[in-house]
């Protein structure tokens, strides 16, 4: 394979030049990473929350530790305790609901919802790859789509506790679950639908018939081809890095088990379409 093309990332359009995990988004976003992804960690996030992870190590129960994870949260980010975050519950919308696991239900049932914009936007920040589509294009920064976007993003992040550094310790729980579930592997094989050709943005084809596609900065896969082919006329799969995922069914009970449903960060990757 061409060096060239290994180093096929996302444009500097769907980019941005800071982030805040430890590889920039230029490598992060490259194809040169789906072919070898290697760990990703966002600042200050695993040292803060150290005792968590040294808790879970005495556990061996995936149920065990999804219990101890959600009472950490609780206690950590003051979600069960509205008054000492400042928040109040006699107000027309109780902020004090909008958490971590409301954004993951919100995203289930619509991700082009406001649950949704606001996952994408966490994904702007801490990886630094840019949203190119919720609800239609996003075009340039200062587009009105664009700006509709990040006014509802606003929005959804106004006096809520902390919403994006749960998001972080979301992101570092659900790398420590895979790790311990999937030792040694590096990747998942994913599958989703899809309707029409417009809807991949096809940047080159492999001599192995695989194309290789800009996937949108968050997307959702399923474990299964049957549940992806619900969801579109076609259905294509791909190998997916494991630090690339943000959640996924079988996480937490009931967590978005619907649809055997995984979170995926994007950038460049290769895809067989499948039918």
């Amino acid at each position: 394979m061409p060096a060239s093309l290994a180093r096929l990332s996302v444009p500097p359009a769907a980019r941005r030049s800071l982030n805040r995990c430890n590889l920039p988004t230029e490598a992060l976003g490259s194809f040169a990473f789906q072919l070898a992804p290697c760990a990703l960690s966002l600042d200050g996030v695993l040292p803060l929350h150290q005792p968590l992870f040294d808790r879970l190590d005495m556990l061996d129960s995936a149920p065990e530790r999804a219990c101890v994870f959600r009472t950490y949260m609780n206690a950590h980010f003051m979600l069960d305790d509205a008054p000492a975050l400042g928040l109040s519950e006699n107000v027309r919308l109780d902020r004090s609901r909008m958490d971590y696991l409301r954004l993951l239900r919100g995203w289930l049932f619509d991700s082009e919802s406001r649950e949704g914009a606001i996952l994408k936007a966490w994904v702007e920040s801490r990886f630094g790859l840019l949203t190119r589509y919720h609800r239609g294009a996003l075009g340039a920064e200062d587009s009105a789509a664009r700006s509709g976007f990040d006014q509802e993003v606003a929005a959804g992040l106004y006096s809520t506790a902390g919403l994006e550094a749960q998001v972080d310790l979301l992101y570092g729980w659900t790398q420590y679950e895979l790790a311990r579930r999937f030792h040694g592997r590096t990747h998942l094989q994913l599958y989703r639908g899809y309707s029409g050709p417009k809807a991949l943005r096809e940047l080159h084809a492999l001599d192995d018939g695989r194309r290789v596609v800009e996937l949108n900065n968050l997307s959702s896969f399923s474990a299964s081809a049957e549940r992806a082919d619900e969801f579109g006329d076609r259905v294509f799969s791909c190998a997916t890095p494991m630090p690339k995922i943000l959640a996924f069914s079988g996480l937490m009970p009931g967590l978005l088990q619907g649809e055997n449903e995984y979170l995926v960060i994007g950038g460049v990757a290769a895809i067989t379409i499948e039918y």
